[in-house]
């Protein structure tokens, strides 16, 4: 629950930190996430807008209010994480350990960059398996629906426990 905290923090501080305009190479759109509840956790659940630079290895994603106003900022290189909040900068070992914080659980962040180009992860342990019917894959216990993809539309979710779903709407169609 404290991603919700720390966005219900960064709302209220809206107009103090806006994002710049996205750069070439930016992957940028909505994003809405949902986890549900499990054991002692309540469900969680974020809305944002999102720009994504880089790969797996190195790389940074920006999520923001409509207005623009700066929710959270990751940022990842080789051995460390880093997720910086209006309540300050907290550094991880890995992306996983990030997200187990913030999230409650590890969700597959280094594999967000290459399913938002439409692709399985080529860093992980065992090979994707395509979607049938219809187009995707399945990769990392996730299922990645592509079915939309030329609309600028992806729809992932988790079965779990915890279930989880994720929807992104590209501000362009790849």
């Amino acid at each position: 629950m404290r991603c919700a905290v720390t966005l219900l923090a960064a709302l209220a501080l809206a107009g103090c930190t806006t994002l710049p305009p996205p750069e070439a190479g930016t992957i940028a759109g909505r994003l809405a996430l949902q986890v549900e509840a499990h054991l002692d956790r309540p469900a969680q659940s974020l809305s944002a807008g999102f720009d994504l630079r880089g790969t797996a290895e190195r790389g940074e994603l920006h999520l923001s209010t409509p207005l623009g106003t700066t929710l959270a900022a990751a940022f990842w290189g080789p051995g460390e994480a880093r997720l910086v909040t209006p309540q300050g900068e907290r550094r991880f070992d890995d992306l996983d350990a990030l997200s187990r914080d913030a999230f409650g659980e590890s969700l597959p962040l280094r594999a967000l960059p290459d399913w938002l180009h439409g692709r399985p992860w080529r860093g992980a342990a065992e090979p994707a398996q395509p979607l049938q019917p219809g187009p995707g894959f399945v990769q990392l216990g996730w299922t990645i629906d592509l079915a939309r993809f030329d609309a600028g539309q992806l729809l992932a979710w988790r079965a779990g426990p915890p279930g989880a779903r994720l929807r992104v709407l590209l501000d362009t169609a790849p």
